[in-house]
């Protein structure tokens, strides 16, 4: 069923109010090969609502991905082969992981968003990305409604990035994401952030997957504000790669500035540390800001425009420039 100018408020973390000129739930391909045969263009796609800032009306066709389930592809040695639908909440989904005894994704429990998103951003935390458990992702293209498989190589993914953000923008709708996980002898990422204190302060001396996730889910939720209380898109910046030259120019000022060395020769400073150097963290301008427990997080207190989200994110991409010389890009969607 397509509704008309329908309300966008519920279906985005951020809390901006904003309105599809058409709108369609989409759980099966069925559903979806009907909706694309409506003729009604542009097409974009929806999914959780928790990596996009609303900046005005959304004209065409909006699809929200509902499609579901999750199975059990093949299991052989060590590993099991899991299709989930894309239309899955990616949490519950590592929920379901780590319960039922497969490894690899608990490093990214309580991360926000679907499925479907996951390989879009190549989402990561905590030494772990989705390209590390990827084997294969279906898509269905919006303007002919034809079925395509991806394979990792043909993802192109890079940090936080991937086809979908270049060539293939906007010209498919992910209805299904096949992960490789482990299903004993688990490798277990704890040396990245705070996992390992944190297990120390549970009192945990012999980690398993439950309760690295649980560190993990316990570290978020004490740095990251809930969007349920209080608007937000989680980090809305990414952590940037500068070179070498750079960051011992910067050290002059700011002997401490943390940076981790990359493959390339390169570092990647966290975008958090250089907010927080700017004084943003914390500073509130008028219904929105940087939250005060994490500079990267910029929040709704309430009754905020996408486009005053959108001039903050501005104003610290500026003062970061010019204060360190180091280019910050939205990890957010913004429409």
């Amino acid at each position: 069923m397509v509704e008309k100018n329908k309300e966008l408020l519920p279906f985005n973390t951020f809390g901006l109010s904003a309105r599809a000129e058409h709108f369609s739930v989409v759980r099966n391909q069925t559903e979806l090969k009907a909706a694309i045969g409506t003729q009604l263009r542009p097409i974009r796609v929806l999914g959780g609502g928790s990596n996009i800032l609303f900046t005005r009306d959304v004209e065409g066709l909006l699809l929200k991905n509902e499609i579901k389930g999750i199975e059990i592809l093949r299991k052989w040695k060590n590993k099991a082969h899991i299709k989930v639908g894309g239309g899955e909440t990616w949490h519950t989904f590592v929920l379901w992981a780590v319960a039922n005894g497969y490894g690899g994704v608990e490093n990214l429990s309580l991360i926000p968003g679907s499925v479907g998103a996951s390989p879009v951003q190549n989402i990561g935390a905590y030494g772990v990305e989705i390209k590390d458990v990827f084997v294969r992702l279906y898509a269905t293209d919006l303007e002919t409604g034809k079925e395509r498989v991806f394979s990792r190589k043909e993802c192109r993914f890079g940090y936080r990035d991937s086809i979908f953000k270049h060539e293939a923008k906007g010209k498919y709708l992910i209805t299904a994401v096949v992960y490789s996980l482990t299903t004993q002898k688990h490798h277990l990422n704890i040396s990245y952030g705070d996992i390992s204190k944190t297990l120390e302060t549970m009192q945990v001396s012999h980690p398993d997957i439950a309760s690295v996730s649980q560190a993990v889910i316990q570290i978020r939720s004490s740095k990251l504000p809930d969007p349920a209380q209080i608007g937000n898109c989680g980090s809305f910046f990414k952590n940037p790669e500068t070179t070498t030259v750079v960051l011992e120019q910067m050290r002059k000022t700011h002997p401490n500035a943390p940076a981790y060395p990359l493959d390339n020769g390169h570092v990647k400073v966290p975008a958090g540390w250089l907010i927080e150097q700017c004084g943003w963290k914390g500073k509130r301008v008028g219904n929105t800001g940087s939250y005060e427990k994490q500079a990267l997080v910029l929040v709704n207190y309430g009754g905020a425009q996408g486009d005053e989200v959108r001039q903050l994110a501005h104003d610290i991409i500026e003062s970061v420039r010019v204060q360190f010389g180091i280019a910050l890009e939205p990890e957010v969607n913004i429409w």
